[in-house]
């Protein structure tokens, strides 16, 4: 399975980034699934002015994402939280493809705030039913995230690693089933 986790900010010294690195790492070591970071703050997408309908629709500059986007079995978004809601580089970003049928995704928010980004992720469970996506209903809300992971995405504080672990066996869990299910459908069997 092609897992794709988006952060979702466009700042270069993100925090939220930090719960992406933790996250494919974990994913990577812990997995055979094939594990990406697509990082908005490497990948500006411009205002959406036509909808990308193949990788090789997509600008030069941003085929190999485009690419990244179509193969993707499922997604795990990863947003900081602006304003009370999530990233719009992380909207605009898939508002560049088409709907995202039957695709799982996790969903992280991260906040240096007690908060953890609580009003985002609302937020983002509606954005993702909106792509046609399936949402866990497992989300990873994670508050004073600038002193839980360190800048290379090590968990620093050991009391949110039971989160961590609840919030990728449930992703898992979902992602699995959903793909599994749509590889049967597809052979016919």
């Amino acid at each position: 399975m092609k897992i794709e986790i988006v952060s979702g900010s466009p700042r270069h010294n993100s925090v939220s980034h930090r719960v992406a690195l933790h996250l494919q790492r974990q994913l990577q070591e812990s997995t055979g699934h094939e594990v990406g970071v697509i990082a908005l703050k490497d990948n500006i997408f411009p205002p959406l002015q036509a909808v990308i309908t193949g990788p090789d629709a997509a600008p030069a500059e941003l085929r190999e994402v485009a690419a990244r986007m179509f193969a993707a079995d499922a997604y795990i978004i990863v947003t900081p939280e602006y304003n009370g809601s999530y990233s719009p580089a992380m909207q605009n970003l898939f508002d560049h493809f088409p709907k995202q049928h039957h695709k799982p995704f996790g969903l992280v928010t991260a906040s240096p705030g007690a908060l953890g980004g609580i009003r985002a992720a609302m937020q983002l469970q509606q954005f993702v039913m909106a792509l046609f996506g399936i949402p866990s209903p497992y989300m990873l809300v994670t508050p004073q995230v600038d002193k839980k992971f360190d800048a290379e995405g090590n968990l620093t504080d050991p009391s949110f690693e039971k989160s961590v672990k609840t919030f990728v066996y449930e992703f898992l869990w979902l992602a699995e089933k959903v793909v599994e299910e749509k590889v049967t459908a597809a052979q016919g069997v």
